[in-house]
C-alpha cells in the first residue's frame, strides 16, 4: 500500500495530463520540439498501463489524446513514412499517404480557424476602442468671398475707397490756420496737408524746423513744421 507521500497528486486539466504523460513515458510523448505519431490504439495501451494509478481517469485521458494529436506540432509530424511509436518508442507501422493527407488538411482547417478568431478579436477590440476620425475633427469653414451687389462679369462697380476713420474725422475745416511753434508738441495733434486733403497726425518728434508724424492709418513722416495746421 502506498503513503500519501508516495501518491501521485491527480491532474486536473488537460495540461497536468499531458505533463504527466511526457513525463512517464518520454519516449513517446513530447511538450516541445518534434512530436512523434502515436501508435493506433494507443488509448487501450495506456488505460492498461495506468490502470491503478490515481493521477489520470480514462476521461482525462481521452481529452488528452485529442488535444495532443490535434495540436498543429503533431500534425506537421505526421508526414508519409514516418513510423508510430508506442509507449516506449518502439516504432511500428509507417504512415501512409491518405493518413498523411488527412493530417494536413485538418492542420489547414486548424489554422484557418485561428486566424478567423484572430480577426474576430480585433474587429471586436476595435469596436470597444474605436479610433478617432476625421469626422470627430472641428471641422473649418472658410468664407466665401462675396461679389458687391449688383455687380456683374464685365461691369464695373464705382466704390470710392474707405479711408482710415482717422482721415475721415481729419476734414479740412473752412479755412486751415498755421500751428504755432509752441503747439507743436510731442503727442500733439495736428494736420498735415498732403495734396488736397488734410489729415489728422500725431507729433512723435520734434528736431527744430523738422517734425515727424504718424497718421491714423500707422504710416509716419517726417515734414517740415510750416506744413502743419491746427487740428
Amino acid at each position: 500500500m502506498t503513503t500519501p507521500t508516495e501518491q501521485h497528486v491527480k491532474a486536473t486539466s488537460v495540461k497536468d495530463v499531458l505533463a504527466y504523460l511526457s513525463s512517464q513515458f518520454p519516449a513517446c510523448f513530447s511538450l516541445t520540439g518534434e512530436a512523434k505519431p502515436l501508435k493506433i490504439g494507443i488509448f487501450q495501451d495506456l488505460a492498461q498501463r495506468l490502470e491503478q494509478d490515481t493521477t489520470v481517469s480514462k476521461t482525462q485521458l481521452r481529452q488528452a489524446l485529442r488535444v495532443y494529436t490535434s495540436s498543429w506540432r503533431y500534425l506537421e509530424a505526421t508526414k508519409v513514412g514516418v513510423a508510430r511509436v508506442d509507449l516506449d518508442g518502439v516504432t511500428g507501422v509507417v504512415i501512409d499517404e491518405a493518413q498523411a493527407e488527412h493530417a494536413l488538411k485538418t492542420l489547414e482547417e486548424s489554422k484557418a480557424r485561428a486566424a478567423e478568431k484572430r480577426k474576430a478579436k480585433i474587429a471586436e477590440a476595435k469596436a470597444k476602442n474605436p479610433q478617432p476620425t476625421a469626422v470627430d475633427k472641428p471641422g473649418y469653414k472658410k468664407t466665401a468671398n462675396k461679389k458687391p451687389a449688383g455687380s456683374s462679369k464685365g461691369t464695373k462697380v464705382n466704390q470710392k475707397p474707405v479711408k482710415p476713420e482717422a482721415e475721415q474725422q481729419a476734414k479740412p475745416a473752412v479755412q486751415l490756420q498755421p500751428v504755432a511753434a509752441e503747439h507743436v508738441v510731442v503727442g500733439g495733434k495736428v494736420l498735415l496737408k498732403l495734396g488736397q486733403s488734410p489729415m489728422l497726425a500725431t507729433v512723435l518728434e520734434v528736431s527744430k524746423d523738422d517734425v515727424t508724424v504718424q497718421l491714423g492709418s500707422g504710416m509716419v513722416i517726417k515734414t517740415r513744421q510750416d506744413s502743419l495746421y491746427l487740428a
